[in-house]
């Protein structure tokens, strides 16, 4: 692989950056909420099954609690 000089690595960086589309506003709010209910979707499915499980090894073990 050849090597650039840092006045050319930082060209091509400028170029690279200039073809990067950012997303818009509405775009970023709309993944943001997404990720917000998937999280909490997560969060219940998992708190669900965490509490399936310390059940049913007490219920095994036998103990009270």
């Amino acid at each position: 692989m050849a090597k650039t000089n840092p006045f050319e690595f930082l060209q091509q960086v400028r170029e690279e950056a200039a073809k990067v589309t950012w997303p818009t506003r509405r775009e970023t709010m709309i993944s943001t909420v997404m990720v917000f209910i998937m999280v909490t979707i997560a969060a219940i499915f998992f708190l669900i099954v965490d509490f399936v499980l310390h059940s049913g090894v007490q219920w095994l073990l036998g103990i009270s609690g």
